[in-house]
């Protein structure tokens, strides 16, 4: 079976590392799909894991098994590096969504990963306003 490319945002990752609501779905969704995510992914996915930790919704054994499944799932992804270009995006982005910083970066990585063509792509993304402005843009949005 050929894998569908996606582009999966960060709050997608997540539940593939730390058991959540959405965790079944996502591996089920993991399953069809090649990964590929914004360079700073890692960043924010260890960001969102440490909260987790400090807010007690993971023991430190869970954030470590958490840690070790981030670092599997870098093995098998592909990374939009950052460029000049993602930048321009990025702040372009900013000026036709509601987004944050981050979730423009996302977005714009979408873009460079699609060759700005994101008609048939799929973006899967956990974020609301994240998603809305990805389909806004064109894209094939996966809410799992």
């Amino acid at each position: 079976m050929k894998k569908i490319d996606s582009f999966w945002d960060s709050s997608a990752l997540v539940p593939l590392c730390a058991n959540q609501s959405s965790s079944l779905l996502a591996r089920t969704a993991l399953k069809s799909k090649s990964v590929t995510v914004w360079w700073g992914t890692p960043v924010e996915m260890t960001a969102a894991l440490c909260r987790l930790l400090r807010d007690g919704h993971l023991s430190r054994r869970q954030f470590e098994s958490a840690m070790n499944r981030l670092e599997a799932l870098r093995q098998g992804w592909v990374e939009v590096a950052p460029t000049e270009r993602l930048r321009r995006l990025a702040e372009t982005l900013l000026e036709r969504h509601a987004l944050r910083a981050a979730d423009a970066l996302q977005l714009a990585a979408a873009l460079v990963w699609s060759g700005e063509r994101p008609r048939q792509r799929q973006f899967v993304c956990l974020d609301r306003r994240l998603a809305e402005a990805a389909g806004k843009e064109g894209f094939q949005v996966a809410t799992l």
